[in-house]
Parts: structure tokens; sequence; C-alpha cells
């Protein structure tokens, strides 16, 4: 078990006045178009990353992500650790974690993806050997997300910590995800519209694990790009004939599960090494 500040913890009138009670916060994140404000917080010895909802809508999405731990546990996925709740909402305690979000939205935002100096063109001009391990993790971890019957959603770069210095992968801030299959009963998902499925942009449609088929397939097309672009490409024809698969627009023609487009793209690995 993981000993934290919070141990005792189940509800606070209010965050702020208790972060200071237990240490200094180093750093605080409410800039985010999430709707979340989010703190550093040096306390017990370690570094921690609370985070709480300033908006109802971003309330919801924690009170899923707090589902979405209890089901689904991967190495590359930074734990909960531990939740309480405050008057506006749920908190999430989770470990501090190295490394950088590949793409970091906010309300204020200047520069963009493929900025000179950003962490994605960073990640992105690295060693072919570096990135393909990085795109291993991603399915690695979306086997646990099968595995435990749930689905994707709102799954882009935003969601990838990459430690430069370790070259290692961890996603965060999988509160979107959802129990599948279900039917989308909005005018759409929340999301990125360059990682995004058709039938996230249509009521009525199904949600199921082809779906994240889709997401995968974009992240493996995306990284493995120097630009946005799609214009240069560095991985190999049988990896980009793997990608064609996952994201065929139709559901029924891509590859039927994430298990079916890992084998695959181990396939299309073992061919770069013949």
């Amino acid at each position: 078990m993981t000993t934290h500040p919070f141990q005792d913890v189940t509800h606070a009138p209010a965050l702020e006045p208790l972060l200071k009670q237990l240490g200094p916060v180093f750093q605080r994140f409410d800039d985010q178009d999430c709707g979340c404000t989010s703190y550093g917080l040096l306390a017990t010895g370690r570094r921690w990353f609370v985070k709480t909802a300033s908006t109802p809508e971003a309330a919801s999405s924690l009170h899923r992500a707090l589902s979405v731990h209890r089901a689904i546990s991967h190495s590359a996925i930074v734990p909960l650790v531990h939740s309480f709740s405050t008057a506006v909402g749920p908190v999430l305690v989770y470990p501090w974690t190295s490394g950088e979000v590949l793409y970091h939205p906010t309300r204020s935002r200047h520069g963009g993806r493929a900025t000179l100096g950003s962490p994605l063109a960073r990640f992105r001009a690295q060693p072919l050997t570096w990135i393909n391990t990085a795109l291993e993790t991603l399915l690695s971890a979306h086997l646990a997300v099968e595995d435990a019957g749930y689905v994707a959603v709102d799954f882009y770069d935003g969601c990838m910590l990459y430690d430069f210095d370790q070259r290692n992968m961890m996603l965060c801030d999988l509160d979107e995800y959802r129990p599948g299959p279900f039917m989308l009963e909005a005018d759409r998902l929340p999301g990125s519209t360059r990682y995004m499925a058709p039938e996230e942009f249509v009521r009525g449609s199904l949600i199921d694990i082809r779906t994240t088929v889709f997401n995968l397939g974009r992240a493996l097309r995306l990284l493995l790009d120097a630009g946005d672009e799609e214009s240069q490409w560095r991985g190999t024809p049988a990896q980009l004939a793997v990608i064609a698969k996952a994201t065929a627009s139709e559901p029924e023609k891509r590859l039927p599960s994430v298990r079916s487009l890992a084998d695959a793209w181990h396939a299309a690995a073992e061919q770069r090494i013949g």
C-alpha cells in the first residue's frame, strides 16, 4: 500500500487550505481547457499530483475516472492512490510522475504540437527504436483496457507522459474511458479530431473496441511521422499497412480488437527486423 499525506482524509470542505497544511505546492495547473485544476504537492518527503474539478463537467469526468482506475491497472498507467470529496467535487491523488505531456492544451495556448522544441516535436525526432518502444507501451496498456471491458474516449497525445531521460512512456488523464460498447447519446464525444473515429461524431452510433483500435491507429500514425501534415512517415510500409487496417472509416473493416492490432503490429516489426 502506498503511504500518502491524505491517508485519513475522506472529505475536506475546500482543497487549497488542506494542501497548505500538508506541504508546499510547488506547481499549479489552472489554465487547462479540461476544466480541472491540479497541483504539484511536496509532502511526506515525496511529490504528489492532486487533481480537482473547476467545472461541473470536469467533476463528472473525475467521478468517471474513479471507475476507470478501479477497473484498469497497468504499469504504464499512472495509478490513482487516493480520492476524497470536497464541496465542489472529487479530488484525485496520484504519485508525481516524471516526464512531459506530449501536448498540454491550455486556454492561453501558444505554439503547437509541431513547434520546434515542443515535447511532441522532440519525441518525434528520437531514434526509431525509442519511438517504437513507446508505441509498444501504448498498445500494451490498451490490452489491459480491452481486458477490463473498457473503450478509449478522449485518447490523444495529451494523455501521453514521456520521460525523455529514461525513455519511458506513461499514460495519464484517462478520465473519459468508459465500459463498452455503448451508444453515443450526444452529438459527439470529447477528444481531439486528429485521433477520433468517424462514429464519435454521430449521435446514436455504436462505440466499441473497434473505435479504440481506430484511436490507437491514429496514435501510431501521428507519432511515427516527423510532422503534423502526415507527409514525413518514418515507419515502414508494413507498419503503414497495419495502420490502414486499424483506421478504416467503416468499423466492420477495421482490425476487430486491440489484441489483433497488437499482433499485426508485432508482425510488421518482425518484417522490419528481418
